[in-house]
């Protein structure tokens, strides 16, 4: 009868999917985008430093009469820092020299020996911990009740301003959701000194050792890596928080895109790194791989930082001829990869030869067309900024249904029911 009477089924269900319509997650975004905007007055308000002038006092005109004044305190322009000078401590309220040392003993605690214990230090979180802006699953009905709230209009669960206040990102790749950050090198060359690291999305662990980008320093972006990056080096940009020390993550939605897309397309492009560069990682499977197959290239860290699309116009007509055929489809990338590894001399006796001086020239490049799958729809309210942390700003249309998961209220979770088909419907 009801969608969680069964407690089985609803143990692992999100905190997204509820059923009291004063907690819907409709209420739940507008709630949050209303905190989002205070926020933002009072941050705008704080950088005014409009409370430091509240008090000020301009004194007397020179238009009014001085009879008005005859009476009035005597208003001192001058500070009292030139006295500072003159306030010295009496002699005799110092203490003595011998008894400040005894005095310095008497207070210092004694340490005591032969009694160290040593306690146990718990590891603190990293600080890219949940710093992601994560999307909740859209909440959607299939068969829409017109006598639940006793209106005429039926409840489907979608925004009601669909058409007007959203940002439509798709096709969204499958891969790991992580954080790339670059770091402030003292010297190095862009693109050849290591400056760069991926977080993951949950707990902030390092997924890759530090490598080398074109991207500047103290730089965040909110990335996908890609399942297959080994074969295609790529990284595919979601969203941005900051670019080389600017803070963007305050800004709106669009804007963000739009700045995320502009930055990436000036970047230099530098020739993929040689196959004998590795990181000696513990459960490196992929090396191992790679040396069975000497014939194919390997990426040895992710090379290309490619924008995920995003499209501004969320209209009814739009989604169904474009935005949700291509969260359906497969995205083409090419990708530049080295046509044919250098030649090294067989016999372990001969001399090898040094193409590490101009691998430029020595290395010849070609494109390679690499296919990505799409895992979804990703939907960003319009006037939001980026919010740290699971929210209702963003929302979630999946191809695949999720295990355990019931956004859809009253829609058994089945194999053959799709998220994005219902969304369509």
């Amino acid at each position: 009868m009801f969608a969680h009477a069964d407690r089985k089924a609803s143990y692992k269900v999100p905190p997204t999917a509820v059923t009291d319509r004063l907690v819907s997650q409709e209420a739940r975004r507008t709630k949050a985008l209303e905190e989002q905007k205070r926020r933002r007055a009072q941050k705008f308000d704080n950088t005014r430093n409009l409370d430091a002038f509240a008090d000020l006092n301009l004194g007397p005109s020179d238009d009014e009469g001085d009879e008005d004044f005859a009476d009035a305190p005597v208003i001192i322009r001058e500070g009292i820092a030139g006295y500072a000078s003159l306030a010295k401590q009496p002699e005799d309220l110092r203490p003595p020299e011998g008894q400040e040392q005894q005095m310095e003993d008497i207070t210092r605690p004694k340490k005591k020996r032969n009694k160290i214990k040593r306690k146990r230090t718990k590891a603190k979180p990293s600080k890219w911990a949940d710093k992601c802006m994560y999307a909740e699953l859209l909440e959607m009905k299939e068969e829409p009740s017109v006598w639940a709230d006793g209106k005429s209009e039926p409840n489907d669960g979608l925004p009601s301003d669909m058409e007007q206040g959203w940002v439509a990102v798709a096709p969204v790749p499958v891969g790991k959701r992580c954080l790339a950050i670059t770091h402030q090198s003292a010297a190095g060359v862009i693109g050849i000194s290591p400056n760069t690291t991926l977080r993951s999305r949950l707990l902030g662990k390092m997924l890759l050792p530090r490598f080398p980008s074109s991207l500047p320093p103290l730089t965040i972006l909110d990335c996908i890596l890609d399942t297959n990056w080994r074969q295609n080096g790529i990284v595919h940009v979601l969203d941005v928080m900051k670019w080389k020390g600017q803070d963007v993550a305050d800004c709106e939605t669009p804007f963000r895109f739009w700045w995320r897309d502009t930055r990436l397309a000036e970047l230099p492009r530098f020739s993929p790194p040689s196959s004998a560069f590795h990181f000696s990682l513990a459960n490196d499977q992929t090396h191992a791989q790679a040396t069975q197959q000497p014939d194919s290239y390997r990426f040895p860290y992710p090379t290309s930082f490619i924008p995920i699309p995003y499209h501004t116009d969320t209209t009814f007509g739009s989604l169904f001829s474009s935005i949700i055929p291509l969260a359906r489809s497969t995205r083409e990338i090419s990708v530049e990869v080295p046509a044919s590894a250098p030649f090294q001399p067989s016999s372990p006796t001969s001399m090898s030869i040094d193409t590490t001086c101009n691998p430029i020239e020595l290395r010849s490049s070609k494109l390679v067309t690499n296919q990505i799958p799409s895992d979804g729809l990703l939907l960003y309210v319009a006037q939001a900024s980026y919010e740290e942390g699971t929210s209702p700003l963003s929302c979630w249309v999946p191809i695949q249904p999720i295990a355990g998961s019931s956004s859809q209220e009253g829609v058994p979770t089945t194999s053959d029911s799709s998220p994005l088909d219902l969304f369509q419907r």
